[in-house]
């Protein structure tokens, strides 16, 4: 059975930074594509970033790009999100998510995702 266990979240003062982190277990992954959502109160859940197992490209949002960077550890199964230069919209509930990869990684992962995480907030404060 699949889980991903996300950590690292908190409550960060505007223009800070945070380093989340999701451990996967349950299965191999290398065929898998890796990301990170968020939700915020009353709006719907957004892709942040995201990238293939196997390689080192990645996609972002354009809403983070620059600022935030997502990487894994394959030996450790974990994937991070390094958030930098954080601002108040950034405030949501954060979740890492895998789905397995076809003919387009970014498309199945953004809407055919297959395992979620349970999410960890992320507070910016002004």
């Amino acid at each position: 059975q699949v889980q991903l266990v996300e950590s690292g979240g908190g409550l960060v003062q505007a223009g800070g930074s945070l380093r989340l982190s999701c451990a996967a277990s349950g299965r191999t992954f290398s065929s898998y594509a890796m990301g990170w959502f968020r939700q915020a109160p009353g709006k719907e859940r957004e892709f942040v970033a995201g990238m293939p197992w196997s390689t080192s490209i990645a996609y972002y949002a354009d809403s983070v790009k620059g600022r935030f960077t997502i990487s894994r550890d394959n030996a450790k199964n974990t994937v991070y999100l390094q958030m930098n230069s954080l601002k108040p919209e950034d405030t949501a509930v954060y979740y890492c998510a895998f789905a397995f990869t076809g003919t387009n990684w970014l498309s199945r992962l953004q809407y055919e995702t297959d395992y979620w995480g349970q999410g960890t907030q992320v507070s910016v404060s002004s």
